[in-house]
């Protein structure tokens, strides 16, 4: 019996496409330029914070464990601030998504940018689509061999400033770049921008299309983000069917308005057909618009073949009416919801980075032993408090007790009830609370206390409550 089964795996067929004049291919231009300027120059920004702060716009310092932003510098304890940032990006992923499709994927991802950015630089050294294609069914010659290593050349260099520029997030950057000049880094450095070169260098030179279609899990899940009135990428088939290139033929007038050139399909970055319908590789670059559009225009059809279309949409053009506003796609009840969503997450993110005080403290009761009875028959507890100061300059807190007329507090190696913290750091001091005998609350076993904390240089105050543990009855 002969084996009939189907290969699980077919080869990939490199995908070369045609450069493309239009609105979506300068919009595309924009943002790429946009946002690669965005990704390699922020290290570089200043920002004066002060002395013993650095001033580095945009720093993830994580040997001091803080991340600044301009004005904002956020501590470990206030991850929440990033974690609020995740939500919102995912529901702004959700929001465009459901009005506009995989409009992420086809013009911001950072896998879209630099892909286009390889092919743009391929297309610079070998040519346009044909050309390309015709080196790539060459046998290997001297031409091909200096065309090929040209191109992998620029590659590796655009790689090395994506990884490098990764890097300097995390370290100041002119002393970083000076330090791998001189070899000087940290082994970690290297190592990182080892990794983003080559990643790089293979997802954006190589492999391309085939991130979005087998590594991302986005086009398997955006099914559920879309709905009839999302707008996204589609070829009106109710117009261009019957497609046929011989237009002066007889029955020509039967034809639709797609002459079959192809053009679609040759400017794609991933390789398929548009007018076969939606299909899960397509990115929604709507580079097939600025195509078909090209082509219209020069036989004398309406532009639009191609379009941003609706499949609620559908049945009112093939009836010949017109189908719905485009701003009644976009606002509608489910992105409406995600807009609200997102509004909130941040106006409450905002609200807790107006009211986050500058000084802060946690309070730890030693709990062995839970008290101690002195020698005059006073109750002693003990705390460990953790002063934490945000300010740029040594600050000196006050520490109080309050809960009970008689606590008397003391502070190790502290004389008095002052205590001095650098700026930017955390203290950590030992606390002793005292109750003598004939004023403790009878019968209490534990009474509340609470600790204040207050910034000698503005007043400013915090607060945390615990309890005091006594003997009872």
């Amino acid at each position: 019996m002969s084996d009939t089964s189907q290969p699980l795996y077919a080869a990939r067929e490199p995908v070369f496409p045609r450069r493309v004049k239009g609105t979506f291919r300068t919009l595309k231009w924009w943002i790429m330029i946009v946002t690669l300027a965005i990704y390699y120059l922020t290290p570089w920004i200043r920002w004066d914070r002060g002395p013993n702060l650095p001033d580095q716009a945009v720093l993830v310092d994580l040997a001091g464990r803080r991340f600044y932003f301009f004005w904002i510098e956020i501590w470990p304890h206030e991850f929440y601030f990033v974690a609020g940032l995740l939500i919102m990006a995912g529901f702004g992923l959700f929001l465009f998504t459901s009005a506009l499709g995989r409009v992420w994927c086809g013009y911001a991802c950072p896998q879209t940018v630099w892909t286009d950015l390889y092919i743009l630089v391929e297309r610079w050294i070998e040519g346009d689509r044909n050309a390309r294609v015709r080196l790539w069914k060459e046998r290997w010659s001297f031409r091909k061999a200096r065309l090929r290593l040209t191109k992998w050349t620029i590659w590796l260099l655009i790689g090395l400033a994506t990884g490098g520029a990764w890097v300097f997030y995390f370290a100041d950057a002119p002393t970083l770049l000076r330090d791998l000049v001189t070899l000087n880094a940290a082994a970690v450095a290297y190592s990182t921008i080892f990794i983003l070169t080559a990643t790089t260098f293979i997802f954006g030179g190589f492999m391309r299309e085939q991130i979005c279609v087998y590594m991302c899990p986005w086009p398997r899940i955006q099914a559920a983000m879309m709905d009839n009135d999302t707008l996204t990428v589609a070829y009106r088939e109710w117009r261009g069917e019957p497609r046929g290139k011989h237009r002066k033929k007889e029955g020509a007038e039967k034809l639709g308005d797609c002459i079959d050139c192809m053009a679609c399909v040759n400017v794609c970055p991933v390789g398929i057909d548009i007018r076969k319908g939606q299909q899960l590789e397509c990115i929604t670059c709507a580079l097939c618009i600025d195509a078909c559009d090209d082509i219209m225009a020069k036989i004398g059809k309406p532009r639009g073949l191609i379009d941003y279309l609706a499949l609620s949409d559908e049945p009112l053009e093939r009836a010949g009416q017109k189908g719905k506003p485009t701003w009644k796609h976009v606002f509608r009840t489910r992105t409406v919801l995600y807009t609200v969503l997102w509004a909130l997450f941040g106006l409450a993110m905002v609200f807790a980075l107006f009211i986050r005080p500058e000084i802060d403290m946690t309070v730890s009761p030693v709990r062995n032993p839970t008290f101690v009875t002195l020698s005059d028959g006073s109750i002693r507890n003990t705390y460990d408090i953790r002063l934490k100061n945000k300010h740029g300059e040594d600050r000196l807190f006050e520490l109080a007790a309050h809960g009970h007329p008689a606590y008397d507090i003391g502070l190790e190696g502290v004389g008095g009830q002052l205590v001095n913290v650098p700026s930017n750091e955390t203290r950590l001091v030992r606390v002793y609370v005292t109750v003598p005998a004939d004023t403790a609350p009878a019968g209490a076993d534990r009474t509340d206390l609470r600790f204040w904390v207050t910034d000698i240089a503005n007043n400013e105050r915090a607060d945390q409550n615990t309890t005091f543990n006594g003997k009872g009855n």
